[in-house]
């Protein structure tokens, strides 16, 4: 029960990094679409942070899924 409720609690605040991580990218992104649509080449920093916090947000994603599969498994035990 108490790890039901550990793993839940940890799902909620890796979805808010990932709320806050996406708010930062959409930053970079339109920075790069700005650039695209100019027909200007993309500045290397923002096409780095576009990158860096898509690499974070799947690899929050990963972890997220992991723990909903330790969730599925603990109900199916009972």
């Amino acid at each position: 029960m108490f790890e039901t409720l550990r793993i839940k609690r940890r799902i909620r605040s890796l979805t808010a990094q990932i709320k806050d991580l996406e708010t930062k990218r959409a930053r970079s992104q339109s920075a790069l679409t700005e650039a695209l649509l100019s027909g200007k080449e993309p500045p290397d920093e923002d096409v780095d942070f576009f990158n860096k916090y898509t690499s974070h947000i799947n690899m929050i994603r990963e972890r997220i899924r992991g723990l909903k599969q330790k969730l599925d498994e603990g109900k199916k035990k009972k």
